[in-house]
C-alpha cells in the first residue's frame, strides 16, 4: 500500500507524465524557421481537412546540411489527450518514415535546407477523422516540433452567425458566436455526453470556447444561441509588413541595410489601444511565403527585421512581444521586445523569410497572463474568422471523431 501511495504521488507531481496527457504544439529550435502547415485552403492557418484531403508541410533547416527528418502521427481526443486507440486503428501504413523531399536553397545570403512533407502518401494515409498532433523528430529521434491538424467528415451541418452582445457595455467590444448544429439521420441518443463542440476565433487555440452544451434541442437541429458564454473580444486588425523585395524599402519598411544579410527596419508602430477603429484588411495573424524574382521555397531569402514601439513609463516590469502565425503565437526570447532608453522605444529583431507578415504587440504581465488587445484596442467592428467544431463520442467508443464544421466571418454581424 505504501508503495502504490508513492507511485501515486509521483504520478501527479511528475510534470513530465503530466504534459503527456495533454498535447500541446512544440516550439522548433531557433535553426528552424518558416514552418508553414496547410490542407487545401489557403485561409486556414492550419490544416482542417476532408478525410482524404491532402496536408503539406514545409520547413527551412538553417544548419544547411540536408539532416534527417521523421515524421509521426498521433489521435487525440476532442482537448487534444492521446486517444485510447492504437495507430492501426486510424493510419494505414507507417508513420515514423523519412522526409525525403528537400533541397537547399539557391542564390540565398542566408543558405538553409527546404523540407516538404504531403500526407496522404505512399507510406502514410490518415483513415479516421479527429485531432490529429504532427510530431517532426531528427535522426536522433529527439522531437524536434508539433503541429495540430484536424480531419473531418462532413456527417451533420453546422450554420454559424455572428452578432453583437446583448449587453450594451460590451456592445463596442465583443462579438457573439450561435450556432446550430443539424444531425441529419445521425441518431444521437445522449447529446450532452457524446456532442462536443469547439469555437475557434482566427484558427487561435489559446482563446477557443469549449464544451458548450445546446440550449435547445428539436428534432434533429441542436441550437445554441447564448450570449456571453460563446462572446468573444473583437480586438483589432494586425500591423503587416511585405518584403517581397528584399533590396529597397516598401509597404511599412523605413530603410534597408545590407550587412551579412539584409536587415529590414520598419516604421516605429503606434499605440491603437485609444483610436477610434479603422478598417485595415488583414489576415488574421497569418503569413504568406514570397519574393519578386525567385521560387518561394528555395529561393526566397532571409532577412533581419527589425520592430518598435514607443515605450511607456505604464509599462513598469510587464513584457512586450511581437505576435504572429510567423512563430505560432509563441512567446519567445526572439520575439520579446527590449527598451532602448536613448530613443524611449521597444525595440526587436527577428529573422524572418521574405514574404507579406500580420503582426502586432501584446502585453504579458508578471504572472504570465497575456493582453492581446493591450496596444491595439478591442472593436465589435473587427474582422475575424469564427468556426465550431462538432465532435462526437458514440456511447461505448474510446475516441471523439469530428462530424462537421461551420464558419462565419464577422464581416456579417448583424444586431440580436
Amino acid at each position: 500500500m505504501k508503495h502504490l501511495l508513492i507511485i501515486l504521488l509521483f504520478t501527479l507531481h511528475n510534470p513530465l507524465l503530466t504534459q503527456a496527457q495533454k498535447q500541446k504544439e512544440v516550439a522548433p529550435p531557433d535553426y528552424i524557421k518558416t514552418i508553414i502547415f496547410k490542407g487545401s485552403n489557403e485561409a486556414d492557418q492550419f490544416p482542417i481537412v476532408r478525410l482524404n484531403d491532402l496536408i503539406t508541410l514545409t520547413f527551412d533547416d538553417l544548419y544547411a546540411d540536408e539532416a534527417d527528418y521523421y515524421y509521426k502521427i498521433e489521435h487525440c481526443d476532442f482537448d487534444w489527450k492521446p486517444s485510447d486507440i492504437v495507430k492501426s486503428q486510424y493510419l494505414k501504413g507507417l508513420d515514423n518514415q523519412r522526409i525525403t523531399n528537400y533541397r537547399n536553397s539557391v542564390a540565398t545570403l542566408k543558405p538553409y535546407t527546404h523540407y516538404e512533407l504531403k500526407i496522404p502518401n505512399q507510406q502514410t494515409r490518415v483513415t479516421r477523422s479527429g485531432n490529429y498532433i504532427l510530431k517532426i523528430f531528427n535522426s536522433y529521434d529527439e522531437l524536434m516540433f508539433s503541429r495540430r491538424f484536424i480531419v473531418y467528415q462532413n456527417a451533420v451541418s453546422v450554420g454559424v452567425t455572428i452578432k453583437t452582445s446583448r449587453d450594451l457595455n460590451l456592445i463596442n467590444s465583443k462579438q457573439v458566436v450561435q450556432y446550430t448544429v443539424n444531425t441529419n439521420n445521425l441518431n444521437i441518443v445522449n447529446p450532452q455526453q457524446e456532442l462536443k463542440t469547439v469555437i475557434l476565433k482566427n484558427y487561435h487555440w489559446d482563446t477557443a470556447i469549449k464544451n458548450i452544451k445546446p440550449q435547445f434541442i428539436s428534432g434533429n437541429q441542436y441550437t445554441y444561441k447564448y450570449d456571453k458564454e460563446t462572446a468573444f473580444n473583437g480586438g483589432n486588425e494586425y500591423l503587416y509588413f511585405e518584403n517581397k523585395d528584399i533590396r529597397v524599402p516598401a509597404n511599412k519598411i523605413r530603410h534597408v541595410e545590407l550587412n551579412d544579410i539584409y536587415e529590414h527596419h520598419l516604421y516605429t508602430d503606434e499605440d491603437r489601444s485609444n483610436q477610434l477603429y479603422t478598417y485595415n484588411p488583414d489576415i488574421n495573424g497569418d503569413y504568406r511565403i514570397s519574393s519578386l524574382e525567385s521560387e518561394n521555397s528555395y529561393q526566397a531569402d532571409y532577412a533581419n527585421v527589425h520592430f518598435s514601439i514607443p515605450y511607456e513609463n505604464k509599462l513598469g516590469f510587464n513584457q512586450v512581444y511581437i505576435y504572429g502565425k510567423f512563430n505560432n503565437y509563441e512567446l519567445s526570447e526572439e520575439n520579446k521586445l527590449a527598451y532602448n532608453e536613448e530613443h524611449n522605444l521597444m525595440e526587436g529583431s527577428i529573422l524572418l523569410k521574405q514574404g507579406f507578415y500580420n503582426y502586432k504587440y501584446i502585453l504579458v504581465d508578471e504572472e504570465g497572463k497575456k493582453d492581446l488587445h493591450y496596444f491595439s484596442g478591442n472593436h465589435s467592428e473587427t474582422e475575424n474568422e469564427y468556426l465550431v467544431i462538432v465532435y462526437y463520442r458514440n456511447f461505448g467508443q474510446n475516441y471523439d471523431s469530428v462530424i462537421g464544421i461551420g464558419s462565419a466571418n464577422s464581416t456579417n454581424i448583424t444586431k440580436q
